[in-house]
């Protein structure tokens, strides 16, 4: 079993809820009568409450159910895990949306098969303090970045959108393991970062803090996409179902029982628990990444269910801002469907509970 340690890091990135229960029940894929099967899977980076659901399926028995044997490696960012999937180290993995189209704009082919969380909660830190309380006050202040994150390319669009005159903004790049140090510090105004990562460094040190979601300005980039190659879903499309519904009921559990959830993750990955505010990091940033499933997307249609129109804009964000000058764009309908989404829902009434017992998480994120 591969496995690392949540620790205080900017990424350390992307996360309860009462007794809930799901509407509609998983199909069982063709693949149950099979042999058992060894796959392959990677995380976008490392094993967080965020990306608890590809643990608790192996410890609930939902991949054994389904006949498969799941390794699950940490991972060294979206792109890279895309990367690692494309050249066939992995069969599986958690891919950021943005990642995965730039990944696939580059030639690689990958392709996605459902959409986990809706946010990926790209944004702006500020201290609790501090006197910037609209986006339009960013201008004449120093902001901290880290130019190879996940969210940093999308500053300029983001500056677009809410009207920030960017020449009036100073960008001091820094490395990510300072990113949070800088802020808490005074040596920086505020930072561009993920909130499911940097939310948690920031309570962990007793930081009080504010955030201004990118989405809130229109520019929303889905977090976590079930991902592979797709000769793999051409090759094995019930292998692809199988993994699929696997991740989406052990995400509905996560939803329904939060703590029992984070046993199960401590135990398949037990230096969460050694580790000195191991289990809160991991509560925080799963209760931050369950807030983002609260989205039309699965309310209205299903876990898992992607709107392509919202695709077809993240895919004009990314060439914009993130593409090489020779990336070529991909089609949406190569990128992701809904071939396997959309079978689990929640009664309204669920997803108001869900709102109720997560509202801390919503006030987080700003």
């Amino acid at each position: 079993m591969s496995t690392s340690i949540l620790r205080p890091s900017r990424r350390a990135v992307l996360l309860g809820a009462g007794a809930l229960g799901a509407s509609v029940a998983l199909a069982a894929p063709a693949v149950r009568a099979q042999a058992r099967r060894s796959i392959k899977f990677t995380l976008p980076w490392l094993a967080q409450g965020a990306t608890a659901y590809a643990y608790v399926a192996r410890e609930a028995g939902m991949f054994r159910s389904r006949g498969l044997d799941v390794e699950i490696s940490r991972g060294f960012g979206s792109v890279a895990a895309g990367q690692a999937i494309a050249q066939g180290q992995f069969d599986f993995g958690l891919v950021g949306a943005g990642p995965l189209i730039l990944t696939a704009a580059r030639g690689l082919p990958l392709t996605g098969l459902a959409t986990i969380n809706y946010d990926m909660t790209m944004g702006i830190a500020l201290r609790a303090d501090s006197p910037i309380r609209t986006p339009k006050d960013l201008e004449g202040k120093r902001i901290g970045a880290v130019p190879a994150s996940a969210e940093f390319p999308f500053w300029p669009a983001f500056a677009r959108k809410a009207g920030i005159d960017v020449s009036k903004v100073t960008i001091q790049q820094m490395d990510n393991r300072v990113l949070e140090r800088s802020l808490i510090d005074r040596q920086v105004d505020a930072i561009t970062a993920i909130g499911s990562s940097t939310i948690p460094v920031m309570q962990s040190q007793n930081a009080p803090h504010r955030f201004m979601l990118y989405s809130a300005a229109g520019i929303t980039f889905y977090a976590n996409v079930v991902t592979t190659r797709a000769e793999v879903l051409q090759r094995d499309p019930g292998l692809c179902e199988a993994v699929t519904d696997a991740l989406i009921e052990a995400t509905v559990l996560q939803l329904k029982e939060p703590d029992r959830a984070l046993d199960m993750f401590i135990k398949q990955v037990p230096e969460i628990g050694i580790t000195q505010g191991g289990r809160e990091n991991a509560r925080l940033s799963q209760g931050l990444m369950q807030y983002t499933i609260l989205a039309p997307e699965a309310i209205n249609n299903g876990l898992g269910w992607s709107d392509m129109a919202r695709w077809t804009e993240m895919t004009d964000l990314v060439m914009e801002f993130g593409a090489p000058g020779d990336a070529r764009r991909p089609a949406v309908e190569a990128l992701i469907s809904n071939r396997f989404a959309g079978k689990t829902k929640l009664s309204a009434a669920e997803w108001e509970a869900l709102r109720g017992k997560l509202g801390d998480f919503a006030k987080m994120l700003g």
